[in-house]
């Protein structure tokens, strides 16, 4: 049984042990890692988030990697990223892959969707006949990425890109409109560009037949995320799937009736807690890890706040000049702590890893030696034969030295866009543009 009260330390433990931490990542190959073993962690974090920045590598491969070590990224694109795959994609948090038998818990969702967006939407309420032939070419041919779409669409001068950025088509903004409400899904990608079916064309007969209701639904996704989160609070449970607060608070109490979640009360938390029954407080977390900064342990900034003192921001947006830990970081666990930061890049060209900056954390004690044998088991997982590390950064010349690098020095000026390439991705949005409605409900 749950305690009912936690330190600090075993609140953090509880976490990291529910999302997959605990003993060391296997490190003896790609091959050690099943798909199995794959599909099996996918299951217990529940979703994947996507993003389609890969100046280092995207988003999704990263969570796998922290937790399991290296593995083959072929096998995971086989289980998310092809038509008939274990995993589809939705806005199961932001765009992420999930498994597909989780797809009709978002059912409610889609729907909600589809009311909001038709009410208040002007793009929505006033393209009917473009959703229509969308479905038409779709049900015509079959799946197909929105590049095609535009090609095969009758009326081709709407189909022109309107922006460097964000310029989605009509085309574009039509099928994700049809994408967020349900009526056509994700059919797996090319060349990282979605690929968009009919339901009937990619999914499991009968799947989405009988779909629970947005009660019954939302407990399950709280139960799931309760279960991935260890212990958390109302808005914890809540942003692991973006949730509503006052169906999270219902849903909770429901499980808490039910035996499944406990009230606990955590250390230094100034909120009341919950903990699923199923985990156990580990006695200690051995790790490693470089993560994402869309992994789970550290996308709710206010959690990774309060349970690791880690004040985190992504500043892919935000002037090279203006920067203050670098492009693309990486926080750092060792053990139960985040114990510092890394701005790394694949430079594929010279086929080097660059750390551009690390750091360590205030008050934490970060392990250079550690920190180097993660960079260094990242650079052999990208097939790169080397570590460069920048001047930059609190603990760049310990783990220079621990790496036994010469350091190089820091160039600001490296990335001349948001998405850390020379020009915009040809198709690779897998965020909403600016003029289509969040996703949330």
């Amino acid at each position: 049984m749950p305690r009912a009260t936690l330190s600090a330390a075993e609140a953090r433990r509880v976490a990291l042990g529910a999302q997959g931490f605990g003993r060391p990542a296997d490190h003896t190959g790609s091959d050690a890692v099943s798909t199995r073993t794959l599909s099996a962690m996918t299951a217990r974090l529940g979703l994947l988030q996507i993003d389609s920045v890969n100046v280092f590598e995207r988003s999704h491969y990263l969570p796998l990697f922290a937790r399991l070590g290296a593995y083959d990224k072929a096998a995971l694109d086989r289980i998310t990223q092809v038509r008939g795959a274990s995993h589809v994609e939705y806005w199961a948090h932001e765009a992420a892959f999930v498994p597909r038998t989780s797809l009709p818990l978002f059912h409610w969702a889609m729907e909600a969707r589809r009311r909001r967006d038709t009410d208040t939407d002007d793009f929505a309420r006033g393209n009917t006949a473009l959703f229509g032939e969308l479905l038409a070419i779709l049900r015509a041919n079959g799946p197909m990425p929105a590049s095609a779409v535009d090609v095969a669409w009758v009326r081709p001068d709407a189909a022109v890109r309107k922006g460097p950025w964000w310029g989605w088509s009509d085309v574009k903004r039509g099928l994700e409109y049809l994408f967020r409400w349900g009526d056509v899904v994700s059919a797996g990608r090319r060349g990282f560009e979605r690929v968009y079916g009919l339901p009937e064309q990619v999914l499991p007969a009968g799947l989405l037949d009988a779909p629970p209701s947005r009660e019954d639904a939302v407990r399950v996704l709280v139960e799931r995320s309760a279960r991935a989160s260890g212990v958390g609070t109302i808005a914890d449970i809540a942003d692991y799937h973006r949730l509503r607060t006052d169906d999270t608070k219902a849903a909770v109490a429901d499980l808490a009736d039910a035996g499944v979640l406990v009230p606990v009360r955590v250390e230094g938390w100034d909120r009341p807690a919950w903990m699923h029954t199923e985990p156990r407080v580990p006695r200690r977390i051995e790790a490693d890890a470089l993560l994402s900064p869309f992994d789970p342990v550290v996308w709710f900034r206010p959690r990774a706040e309060r349970m690791f003192d880690f004040h985190y921001r992504i500043e892919i947006y935000t002037p090279a000049h203006k920067r203050v830990h670098g492009y693309y970081v990486l926080p750092v666990l060792q053990d139960d702590r985040v114990v510092g930061r890394v701005d790394l890049k694949s430079d594929r060209q010279r086929g080097v890893l660059r750390v551009r900056t690390a750091w360590a954390e205030p008050g934490e004690h970060l392990d250079p030696g550690r920190l180097g044998a993660a960079v260094l088991r990242a650079s052999v997982w990208q097939g790169l034969d080397g570590v460069e590390v920048t001047d930059r950064g609190t603990a760049a010349a310990a783990l220079a030295d621990a790496l036994g690098v010469p350091m190089v020095p820091h160039v600001d000026a490296d990335d001349r866009s948001p998405h850390g390439l020379e020009a915009p991705p040809a198709v690779d949005e897998t965020d909403p543009a600016p003029s289509l409605p969040a996703p949330g409900v």
